[in-house]
């Protein structure tokens, strides 16, 4: 499930609103399945004993067919230069640290946080951060 929504990144639309439909597409996920994130961190933070394949084998081959694409964008000035992969590390750190740090989160913001709102704040923060910092 976690490698859907950067597979669902296309090549046809402008590059802008194909990598902010992903990082919408990616808080989804962390807002519906808090859990599953926590228990993929779990895992990566335990050296990755039952995902190291996969990782190594399907999530490179998409990380580096992504980042051909981001860097095309760049190549064609459609974005500004930008290492794609460190783009998409940050893409994963933002957006799944509302899943993964949800406790902490919970204790900044107050333990009555409306759970839609917080999520829609967070994305038109990352929205803006993302694209004030990829725009051409």
């Amino acid at each position: 499930m976690w490698l859907k929504p950067l597979e669902a990144l296309g090549d046809n639309g402008d590059p802008a609103t194909e990598i902010l439909a992903y990082i919408e597409r990616k808080l989804d996920l962390s807002r519906k399945n808090p859990t599953a994130s926590r228990l993929f961190a779990m895992e990566i933070m335990q050296g990755a004993p039952i995902l190291g394949k996969l990782l190594g084998e399907r999530l490179k081959r998409l990380v580096d067919e992504k980042a051909t694409l981001i860097n095309q964008w760049v190549a064609d000035g459609r974005l500004a230069p930008i290492d794609p992969h460190h783009l998409i590390f940050m893409i994963w750190a933002t957006t799944q640290h509302y899943a993964d740090f949800e406790a902490q989160i919970h204790a900044v913001l107050g333990g009555s946080v409306d759970i839609n709102r917080h999520f829609d704040t967070a994305r038109k923060t990352l929205e803006q951060v993302f694209l004030n910092g990829i725009k051409r």
